[in-house]
């Protein structure tokens, strides 16, 4: 039977490493007779999984007795779902909560849970009751009821696991777990709770400093809540550090109890997941968030990864770094052998109101699954893929509809797949998506992606923010100044220029624990396995340019791994104001006093006030440049960028110990000729190089453990851009010009070898040297491509005889090119 493993970031399924294509579908919204058309249309949209939350709220009765069987509804029959599935050639991803969302009343949880346990609808800032119908997750009488629906539930996954003979290849644990307590700046704060975290404070720092940190003797129970729920103002700063802190442990260990109590249940020989939340209206600035509250949870812990909940809409310049850099940080809080998943990849159109409000253009699938695949995810689930219809309650409730949702009748409208199984045009969209990917499954299930020398910084606890008290002016102002410079920088423009600027970059948590082994200055070269440089900085070798948004508020232990960096011979690219507190306002300086800068005054643009800079040496312009806000610094450093008003530097190189850094306080447009310069000021260029003067193009590559490649080139522009591309110096198809249609992608294969049954053969039938076509299928003696140019060319080395079904072949020794010209969308066959 097939077993299922993560190791060495793959999802290994009896021992070939595996490319997921998922689609969800709920069963329980659909009639019976319906079921089998979803699955045969994600099957043939290109999907090899499906994907179903599982409604406690729906399967347990008012007698308490729970029905998975369908014996008193058909859209009950969990076990017949998956049986279906398994018929169909489709693997399966259960994910039975006990929260699931999915516009289920209560997030999924039965109302008699509530009825019977209302101590468990948290208090929270003032002692005011909570806004949603979140839970203690780590009360007895939750966990209890928890386990009840456990011990339900998980048998009948136990039964249909992948390594029993079913279909199922991974269960997820609960759903975006501490969401609706960020959303709503509510954190949880019951008597339980506070005492628990009373304990947990005095295990990390002692009696004494717990109660000078929070206000409170932890030994005073009232007291202690009290100040927990009203903080004090001067003690706001240290006490919200501590809530942010202890409930990321909070969530660490209610993972671990839920997958205790799944595996009691007989759930073993799959891998767990749990999904990460953050991203909305369009962006991904704040999907870090969900990262840092969960991290602890997943980090390092065996057959067990996390997946992200990706919500972007299109992708534009505007955002396409929102979703590279939340790929990149996400892979960055993940350990060796854990892969990158997306658990809820957004497939459908947008009008989630059905008031026409916003349609998302079909192509913006077909772009974000191209990315999210070149960086290494190894699952994506569409999410939905088909709607349905939500079933009345077993027992009405009376809130005006008495159905499983709040949505209506009809659910998940926007989907490829209407209520009534009608297709959208985002199904065609998703279909060639799919197709794309599968063609290329092999190659994108065993690659990495391939990095320059250069890495972004990820600081999980910029990201600490999700609770402010609405009384405190200290943490309002902390959270925004964070919210303003964290990540991609200042109005995301760090990363943005590096990506925009054909840079291929992974991240690194700069919090992440660390190896006895310090950083040294030794970088990985480009041909480096992907994902070194993120997992080196724990013991072995620092990428050589290390990129930071800084903001005022730093950590001291980051802000010491940063200086070790650069004086142990590493290069740093500061973007930000220079840091000068810890994150419970303690002052610190660490960073700025080993390159020798202080930072002084803060220039802020207005309505009548405009400060500009000005370049000098390499970064000297055709004209000064207006900034929204510049930092004036003093000390050492061959200035960079001068405000013009002042005269004073606001950037600066300096060289520390034996390293260099490059300080740039002020928010520099995304001029990516200036941004380019800098990077080449620090000694790192990337490896694909593109001529366009148009910004748009977003290139990277992966590569196999055998060296098989993909060139990865996506134009997310509204315009088609031409270009000349080069491999590290190396002319890409002899020079030849690449054309890239507006809002589209390629997937070019360099050096892919035919043989047999998809080895390894000392000798293969053929290698693809490099083509500028797409593959669309291979075996072992032929293959099949897409053109994308007026003037394709595909050149291989073959010693056997070579025929294509249209276009010129020529010969030359080993080397065989053949040349398709006006051939349109039409596949071309070559064989051997």
């Amino acid at each position: 039977m097939p077993e299922v493993l993560l190791r060495d970031r793959r999802i290994l399924i009896d021992g070939r490493p595996r490319l997921l294509l998922a689609g969800e579908v709920h069963y329980f919204r659909l009639a019976r007779r319906d079921w089998a058309d979803r699955l045969d249309r994600l099957v043939e949209c290109g999907g090899d999984t499906v994907a179903t939350y599982v409604p406690w709220l729906w399967h347990e009765l008012p007698d308490g007795s729970v029905d998975l069987t369908g014996r008193t509804d058909e859209r009950r029959d969990l076990a017949g779902f998956l049986d279906l599935a398994h018929e169909r050639g489709l693997r399966a991803v259960a994910r039975p909560g006990p929260f699931i969302m999915a516009e289920i009343k209560n997030e999924g949880i039965p109302f008699r849970v509530y009825d019977e346990h209302p101590d468990l609808l948290p208090s929270t800032w003032d002692g005011a009751p909570i806004a949603t119908r979140t839970l203690d997750y780590l009360a007895p009488d939750f966990l209890a009821a928890a386990e009840v629906w456990y011990a339900e539930v998980m048998p009948v996954l136990a039964e249909r696991l992948a390594g029993r003979g079913g279909p199922v290849v991974a269960v997820q644990l609960d759903n975006e777990i501490g969401m609706l307590s960020w959303v709503t700046n509510s954190p949880d704060l019951t008597d339980g709770l506070c005492a628990d975290l009373a304990a947990w404070a005095v295990r990390r720092y002692g009696r004494q400093t717990a109660a000078a940190r929070v206000g409170a003797d932890p030994g005073d129970a009232p007291a202690w809540a009290a100040a927990l729920r009203t903080p004090a103002e001067e003690r706001s700063l240290t006490l919200h550090d501590d809530l942010g802190r202890y409930m990321r442990d909070r969530y660490r260990r209610y993972v671990a109890a839920l997958r205790s109590a799944a595996e009691r249940h007989g759930v073993t020989g799959v891998p767990f997941l749990v999904n990460v939340h953050g991203t909305g209206g369009g962006r991904g600035r704040t999907f870090p968030i969900g990262i840092s509250q969960l991290a602890e949870a997943y980090r390092d812990q065996p057959q067990l990864t996390a997946g992200s909940d990706y919500y972007l809409g299109d992708l534009t310049v505007a955002n396409v770094a929102d979703l590279y850099v939340s790929n990149a940080f996400l892979s960055a809080s993940l350990g060796p052998d854990q892969p990158v998943t997306c658990l809820e990849f957004e497939a459908g159109d947008g009008d989630y109101g059905e008031d026409l409000s916003i349609r998302y253009p079909p192509e913006a699938i077909d772009l974000k699954a191209r990315l999210c695949a070149a960086q290494g995810n190894r699952l994506l689930n569409l999410y939905l893929f088909a709607g349905g219809h939500n079933p009345p309650l077993a027992e009405p409730v009376g809130d005006g509809n008495d159905r499983i949702a709040f949505t209506g009748e009809r659910h998940g409208f926007a989907a490829p797949v209407n209520p009534e199984g009608r297709l959208n045009p985002t199904y065609p969209a998703a279909r060639r998506a799919l197709s794309a990917l599968r063609a290329a499954a092999d190659l994108l299930a065993d690659g990495d992606q391939e990095h320059d020398d250069l890495a972004l910084g990820f600081v999980p606890d910029h990201y600490l923010t999700e609770y402010r008290h609405p009384a405190s002016t200290a943490r309002a102002d902390q959270v925004a100044e964070l919210e303003r410079f964290r990540g991609m920088g200042s109005r995301d423009i760090l990363a943005r220029a590096l990506l925009l600027g054909g840079f291929s970059f992974p991240a690194i948590d700069l919090a992440a624990p660390t190896a006895d082994a310090a950083p040294t200055a030794d970088a990985p070269t480009a041909d480096a396995p992907a994902g070194g440089a993120d997992a080196a900085w724990t013991g072995g070798t620092a990428p050589g340019v290390l990129a930071v948004a800084t903001a005022p508020t730093l950590g001291a232990d980051v802000q010491r791994r940063l200086v070790d960096h650069v004086e142990s011979g590493g290069r740093l690219l500061l973007h930000g104001p220079l840091p000068v507190r810890d994150h419970d306002g303690t002052p610190c300086t660490l960073l700025a006093d080993a390159l020798g800068v202080t930072p002084t005054d803060l220039m802020e643009g207005g309505a009548h006030y405009f400060p500009s800079v000005i370049g000098h040496g390499w970064a000297t312009g055709p004209a000064e440049v207006r900034v929204g806000w510049a930092q004036l610094l003093e000390g050492a450093g061959e200035p960079v960028l001068t405000e013009v008003g002042s005269g004073r530097p606001c950037a600066v190189e300096v060289t520390a110990g034996a390293g260099r850094a490059l300080v740039i306080a002020a928010d520099h447009p995304c001029l990516l000729d200036f941004w380019r310069a800098a990077l080449d000021r620090l000694g790192v260029r990337p490896r694909l190089r593109h001529d366009a003067e148009q910004p748009g193009l977003v290139l990277t590559a992966t590569a196999d453990r055998s060296g098989q490649r993909l060139l990865h080139l996506l134009n997310v522009a509204p315009t088609a851009i031409e270009f000349g591309l080069t491999d590290s110096g190396r002319p890409v198809l002899g020079g030849r010009r690449l054309r890239l249609a507006a809002r589209s992608g390629m997937m070019l294969p360099v050096g892919v070898r035919l043989g047999p049954a998809g080895g390894e053969p000392a000798r293969p039938v053929a290698t693809l040297v490099e083509t500028s076509c797409e593959l669309l299928s291979r075996d072992d003696s032929a293959v099949v491509l897409r053109p994308t140019q007026r003037e394709d060319v595909a050149v291989f080395t073959t010693d056997r005889p070579v025929r294509a079904d249209r276009g010129e072949v020529v010969v030359d020794g080993d080397r065989v090119t053949v040349t398709v010209r006006d051939g349109g969308d039409d596949p071309v066959r070559i064989e051997f």
